[in-house]
């Protein structure tokens, strides 16, 4: 598995950003995938995630009703819809993924692959 994240970018307070992350070694076997962010100074928190048969998805509560993850059927591929964002929203957004399960893991430590972050600005 190799993810590679991208979309970030500048916006205004009230924007919206559509983040990426594709497994460039399309790899056979399908997981669970999962957005985090990190801001300056404070520790890497989870976003969001879904797992590998798109049943199941699970949101921070400071992203609930604003931001929407989804997947490319069964391949790695994840997307995070970012509605209404708020400067708090700015960090560096990395994707992640994890042997498959029926439960959406929140956990750093849980998560086997890693992707290189983007970063997401809001200006107020």
């Amino acid at each position: 598995v190799q993810l590679q994240a991208s979309g970030g970018g500048s916006v205004q307070a009230g924007g919206s950003l559509k983040l990426t992350c594709a497994d460039s070694a399309d790899s056979h076997t399908v997981y669970n995938m999962a957005w985090f962010r990190q801001a300056p100074g404070k520790e890497r928190e989870f976003v969001a995630g879904i797992s590998w048969s798109s049943i199941r998805t699970g949101y921070g509560d400071s992203v609930k009703g604003r931001f929407t993850i989804s997947r490319d059927g069964a391949r790695n591929t994840a997307y995070l819809q970012m509605e209404s964002l708020k400067p708090e929203d700015t960090a560096v957004y990395y994707c992640a993924a994890k042997t498959y399960s029926s439960i959406i893991s929140v956990g750093i430590s849980e998560y086997e692959y890693w992707g290189q972050g983007t970063q997401v600005t809001v200006s107020s």
